[in-house]
């Protein structure tokens, strides 16, 4: 009989505690995104990282690829040696340079004037730092193509140009899309510093939803789940392109 009772307490107080332990985090929640629709805040700065991750990823495709071509043609023919130094030299300084810093000088000594767009600036600032790490990735993928096929595209009568649109690049840009996509992931991780130079990120939003309710904890870990709901997705997506890649190679 004692026993019996004894359980049924027990069982009792474990409610309790989850039941407590259920309305905190509810009224966390409630406080933190729906009062106020402060949840607006989260979907604002989502919506700016996504832009900024975007359009600065599409910047260093197109600058990554330029500069490396560049250092590519120089160590495949020893030409545009003064082009392949100035790309050597940015992707030493700004890979060797932290992206807050480099955000920091655009906004701070660069784009100086009052009324500066923020975002515009943090997404001209991942672009020049992403461009360094991209133009290195589609570098590695060009030179890993075997020197026969430049050899066969000028036996059939291409030129330099031609041979590295037509038959290098397709097959470089196979072996790249990897390490492109983790990139990318990797890219919308580093915009959460995009708040130093006033922009309303995500990390901002919580920072925001923080300053609005004390508490620190729940803002922060809504935005950490996001981050690693967004980063968990793309890497899914990109380990299937890999098999699918190793398939094909087969």
């Amino acid at each position: 009989m004692f026993d019996l009772i004894n359980k049924s307490l027990i069982l009792n107080s474990n409610f309790l505690v989850f039941e407590n332990f259920t309305n905190t985090i509810l009224n966390s929640l409630y406080k933190n995104l729906i009062r106020e629709s402060r949840y607006l805040y989260i979907i604002d700065g989502l919506k700016n990282t996504l832009i900024i991750t975007l359009f600065a990823m599409l910047i260093g495709l197109a600058f990554g690829l330029i500069f490396a071509l560049i250092r590519t043609t120089y160590e495949n023919i020893k030409s545009l040696k003064f082009l392949n130094a100035f790309c050597k030299l940015y992707i030493t300084v700004i890979r060797g340079t932290p992206v807050v810093l480099q955000l920091m000088i655009l906004f701070f000594c660069i784009f100086t004037q009052r009324g500066s767009n923020g975002l515009f600036v943090a997404i001209l600032g991942f672009g020049i730092n992403s461009t360094a790490y991209i133009a290195e990735i589609f570098r590695s993928g060009l030179m890993s193509i075997d020197k026969g096929q430049m050899e066969a595209g000028r036996s059939l009568g291409l030129n330099y140009i031609q041979t590295m649109w037509y038959i290098i690049i397709p097959q470089a840009f196979k072996v790249v899309l990897p390490p492109l996509c983790s990139e990318f992931i990797a890219l919308i991780k580093e915009t959460s510093v995009a708040g130093y130079v006033a922009v309303h990120d995500l990390t901002k939003s919580g920072e925001i939803i923080k300053s609005r309710t004390y508490d620190a904890w729940t803002p922060m870990l809504i935005v950490a789940f996001i981050y690693l709901s967004l980063t968990t997705v793309l890497s899914h997506f990109v380990q299937k392109l890999e098999r699918r890649l190793k398939a094909n190679e087969r």
